[in-house]
């Protein structure tokens, strides 16, 4: 199958996160005409809609593709040039939402597994599975998560798993992420006493305690790791719902996001900055949302099998990183050594979404390469 060909019917698919809008349906039918046993799998309210396929070739390593279906809203389509549901090529670039992040990935994984299927005449040292949601852009609780918790209750084995996220910042071969920092986001409300500016002795600013509690959560964490950058927090949002400049307003809200490494879990985080705080004031309300652990689940033969692919088609070496925001892959960690590789990054999420064609013939022939590798005797 052709990868740019499938790129273009995954694009038409309005698969804004959670619906799959079919498009894992569409999946389905061609894993399951190429004789993978497919899961069809739903979780929560509304239903949110998943698949696991799996293919038996061998007794050696079970090898999953992982990847999601669904897409960020497409924004003003005013500012688009062409449909986002609707791809279109121009100037050697294919354009649609979702062309970089991230159904050219899946779609090149799917062509690049039914070629290698069919040079194999279906016999490999292995199995080959596929992990689609359509849960990955959202809030992600019903999607791959949910999928992994029912791998875990079957005791279905994955041994290596390679998410086809797109991790290259400009060219393709440039980056493989061997690891994420984990996220967590806060909330701090700080209550004070409203009252009129001309008498300040008459009320409490909360804007007072407010300055002095960003000031000791921004202090330093740490240095980073051998692997990982430093840990950041970063204030997105300060709030007092303030329209006017003669009132001293009752509250404050302080939103921020952090991304820490693995010399912290998110608990020892949580822990630190409530000491912080509490040097400030122990009184403050703090709420806490965990989106993911820090993870870094090393494998030497997963790495090669794809360092090595990557060298084949582009001529580069790959840098290893551990850079950029949270992926399902940090669900997938629980289970077995993972790893991301995929499109050019440039333009997720933007209007005008696009990826080069070029580069969507190299990533299933990098894909290709891959399996070849990670299925060779010579490896084990």
């Amino acid at each position: 199958m052709d990868p740019i060909d499938l790129s273009s019917k995954l694009i038409s698919f309005k698969s804004i996160s959670p619906k799959s809008d079919g498009s894992i349906e569409f999946i389905q039918k061609i894993l399951q005409a190429k004789k993978f046993k497919c899961n069809s799998l739903e979780f929560g309210r509304p239903k949110v809609k998943n698949l696991y396929a799996e293919y038996t070739g061998g007794k050696g390593p079970t090898v999953c593709f992982a990847g999601h279906t669904d897409v960020v809203p497409p924004g003003d389509i005013k500012e688009w040039e062409s449909n986002p549901f609707k791809s279109t090529i121009k100037n050697g670039n294919l354009y649609g939402r979702g062309a970089s992040d991230m159904k050219t990935g899946i779609a090149s994984f799917l062509s690049a597994t039914i070629f290698f299927l069919e040079k194999k005449q279906g016999r490999f040292n292995g199995c080959l599975s596929f992990l689609i949601t359509s849960d990955e852009e959202g809030n992600a609780n019903y999607g791959t998560k949910s999928v992994v918790e029912w791998l875990e209750k079957k005791k279905k084995k994955i041994d290596f798993c390679l998410v086809g996220e797109p991790t290259n910042p400009s060219l393709l071969g440039e980056m493989v992420k061997i690891g994420r920092r984990g996220s967590l986001n806060g909330v701090i409300d700080i209550k004070g006493k409203q009252g009129h500016v001309a008498y300040p002795e008459k009320a409490t600013n909360p804007i007072d305690c407010l300055l002095k509690i960003c000031d000791v959560i921004q202090q330093p964490l740490d240095e980073g790791s051998k692997i990982f950058q430093p840990s950041k927090l970063v204030i997105t949002s300060i709030d007092v719902n303030n329209k006017v400049t003669n009132i001293i307003p009752g509250n404050a809200k302080i939103r921020f996001n952090v991304r820490f490494n693995n010399n912290f879990t998110s608990k020892k985080i949580i822990e630190i900055l409530e000491q912080r705080i509490a040097k400030v004031d122990n009184n403050i309300k703090i709420s806490f949302k965990v989106s993911g652990e820090s993870f870094f689940n090393f494998s030497e033969k997963l790495t090669d099998a794809i360092s090595k692919s990557i060298k084949k088609i582009t001529k580069k070496t790959p840098i290893l990183s551990t850079s950029g925001g949270t992926s399902d892959a940090r669900f997938i960690a629980k289970l077995c050594p993972v790893i991301e590789f995929g499109i050019v990054g440039k333009t997720m999420h933007q209007t005008n979404e696009n990826v080069s064609i070029k580069d969507i013939a190299s990533l299933s022939k990098i894909y290709f390469e891959f399996l070849e590798n990670i299925f060779s005797e010579k490896f084990y």
